[in-house]
């Protein structure tokens, strides 16, 4: 029986080794599926490399993974950073890099396939759900990389250009946990809302501090004045608890999702490991994977452009559903996905994506000028402070 390796690239440590550590076992389970399925006449074997957290490790790594273990295809990368330190190695290597993470967009690579969302899919549905909601007067905060500078980016052009405000727009470092002056700026200016595009520890200290201050002012409870992520899921709630209840994620995949299909995953997926939470990052790893797997079973090898060939010319059934690469931008069409979370870690569904989004990364056919202005007035009027 043939033998073929992927390699999997994500950081099991450092300073968001939490969401990273959901790639790393969506990929593992989606391994040991295939590889206990009859249907596929093949095993795959797992390479594990872990940069740690650290960016400049990831293209040596990469690279060593191709070259030593033979993987044509890598799974991995949590950051846009760390991505981006890679498409030259899979490039000149001519390999396939599998990226499960939503990311800002304005990117596409012959040899990279994005298999989360990228910003028309998770970023504009939710400020479509929002602004209406509770006002078009935004606070934009975000991690100092690429990801924050470019939603943010994103979310400013869309809001000024459709009758908004952003009041203020703050960064701080990968992992930095001291975000006191955020909070005392939102509580200064008094947003509508706050777009989160802090990762990792960064994010959870804000969480905390930002229920802190609803606690003392009732104006930033979250039924006034949530706070909207489009990074954050089920692995990272369900820790955070009470001091992400309430506030708001976009995502192309939740557990709470009801259909027979996703409860008889979520239910295999927990009987495997109980303590395993299936986010929306896990189970796009877990697509990668299943995706890769049956190309190779459709064209009989792992080369990597003749399995991109296959995701293209068909769909693959995967837990998003049946997904198809687009020819013109190596992306896939996804659900936009709106949860509240709750304290046990879960999500109320509060708007279910009833067709896929077709992708555009580079927002070329996506309209930036919302009808939002209006509605965002009449629903500030409308809203009980308790």
């Amino acid at each position: 029986m043939s033998v073929y390796p992927v390699g999997v690239l994500f950081s099991r440590s450092g300073g968001y080794s939490r969401p990273a550590e959901q790639g790393y076992f969506g990929a593992l389970a989606a391994v040991s599926d295939i590889n206990a399925d009859n249907a596929y006449p093949f095993q795959l074997k797992v390479h594990h490399a872990d940069p740690k957290g650290n960016a400049d490790r990831y293209a040596e790594l990469c690279r060593d993974l191709i070259r030593k273990s033979g993987a044509q295809h890598i799974v991995g990368c949590t950051t846009s950073w760390s991505r981006k330190e890679v498409i030259p190695v899979v490039e000149k290597l001519d390999a396939l890099l599998w990226y499960p993470c939503v990311y800002e967009g304005f990117e596409v690579s012959e040899n990279l396939v994005y298999v989360a969302a990228c910003a028309n899919q998770h970023l504009v549905p939710l400020l479509d759900h929002i602004v209406p909601r509770f006002g078009a007067r935004a606070f934009l905060t975000g991690s100092n990389y690429i990801w924050g500078w470019e939603t943010n980016r994103i979310a400013r052009d869309i809001l000024t250009r459709s009758g908004g405000a952003v009041l203020g727009e703050r960064y701080v470092p990968i992992g930095d946990e001291d975000i006191g002056h955020l909070i005392t700026e939102i509580r200064e200016k008094r947003p509508d809302f706050i777009l989160n595009n802090l990762i990792g520890p960064s994010s959870y200290a804000f969480l905390a501090a930002y229920r802190a201050l609803g606690q003392e002012d009732p104006a930033f409870l979250p039924e006034n004045c949530p706070v909207i992520s489009c990074n954050l899921c089920e692995n990272e709630t369900t820790r955070l608890g009470e001091n992400a209840a309430g506030h708001y994620t976009v995502s192309s995949y939740f557990r709470a999702l009801a259909s027979e299909e996703n409860d008889r995953f979520a239910a295999r997926m927990k009987a495997d490991n109980p303590s395993q939470v299936a986010d929306a990052f896990f189970v796009q790893a877990y697509a990668a994977v299943v995706m890769i797997a049956e190309a190779i079973r459709q064209t009989g090898s792992d080369e990597a452009q003749g399995v991109l060939e296959a995701v293209r010319s068909s769909g693959t059934a995967t837990p998003l559903g049946s997904v198809r690469v687009d020819r013109g931008t190596n992306h896939v069409s996804l659900c936009g996905h709106i949860g509240r979370a709750r304290a046990d870690g879960d999500f109320d569904i509060v708007h279910h994506c009833r067709e896929t989004i077709t992708p555009d990364p580079f927002l070329t056919a996506t309209p930036l000028d919302r009808l939002y202005a209006s509605s965002g007035a009449d629903a500030r009027q409308l809203r009980v402070v308790r």
